[in-house]
């Protein structure tokens, strides 16, 4: 038997069994790739990949305004602002030699389009499991995405703290 496999298995039936806390636009792409084939997970993540929005302007070549992630295995780098009505910006830069780190930030950026700030502390830290992952993609990545999660909500909770 694949261990893998069976945990990956089990994973997957946690989320259907409704224990995992994402947006509604997260939750249906983690719903779409919970149900693909290895083959389609693939070519989904790559499809994401190229669906990063580019970086405004102000922003480019600025990587002294962005958080490194240093757990990921490619270069990646996170920023976010959070407005005063609680709305979130995120801000993503990776090679596009990285289409697995990319892909999942694409992910991201869809996924959580539109959502507050209590909206994406809110989801949790591994939701990404759901996407069954494990099975194409090695641990040491599935590592990066949860350190991507986690500056994801730092940076938001730190940006809600009042000032003193």
């Amino acid at each position: 038997m694949d261990r893998r496999k069976t945990v990956s298995q089990l994973w997957g039936m946690s989320y259907r069994l409704g224990c995992m806390t994402a947006p509604a636009k997260l939750q249906q792409i983690v719903d779409l790739f919970g149900a693909a084939s290895r083959d389609v997970k693939l070519q989904a993540l790559l499809d994401y990949s190229r669906r990063i929005p580019p970086l405004p302007p102000e922003l480019q070549g600025r990587q002294e305004l962005f958080e490194r992630v240093e757990e990921c295995q490619s270069p990646f780098f996170l920023k976010v602002d959070v407005g005063a009505t609680g709305e979130v910006d995120m801000y993503f830069d990776a090679p596009a030699e990285a289409p697995t780190t990319r892909g999942y930030a694409g992910i991201l950026a869809e996924g959580l389009s539109d959502s507050s700030a209590t909206e994406i502390l809110e989801l949790s830290d591994d939701f990404y499991l759901g996407l069954g992952l494990g099975d194409v993609i090695s641990p040491l990545r599935l590592h990066g995405m949860a350190a991507i999660v986690f500056r994801l909500k730092r940076q938001i909770r730190q940006q809600l703290q009042p000032a003193d």
